[in-house]
């Protein structure tokens, strides 16, 4: 599916699309994961606007994909797999 990059402000990411859930990836300056979430339809920016001041970034990558269980497990799996910092344990 799709993807996209935007800096990691509100203006920025009141851009991107909106119209399919996704898994989105939080990006320091380096490009490094800070922090990794989902989304469902609808609520894409409003999710990520809601972790500006938060959670530290430069960037925010966007996953578009068809059902909200696909971005879900996505997620869990990338979670596991990267560690991202701001991430908590047990999800």
């Amino acid at each position: 599916m799709g993807k996209k990059t935007a800096k990691y402000k509100r203006e920025e990411i009141n851009k991107l699309p909106n119209n399919m859930p996704v898994r989105y990836d939080i990006l320091n300056k380096s490009g490094n994961l800070n922090y990794i979430g989902s989304a469902k339809k609808g609520r894409v920016r409003a999710e990520i606007a809601s972790k500006i001041g938060k959670i530290p970034g430069a960037s925010v990558k966007i996953h578009q994909r068809h059902r909200i269980y696909e971005a879900r497990k996505e997620e869990a799996n990338a979670i596991k797999r990267n560690k991202p910092p701001y991430n908590k344990r047990g999800k």
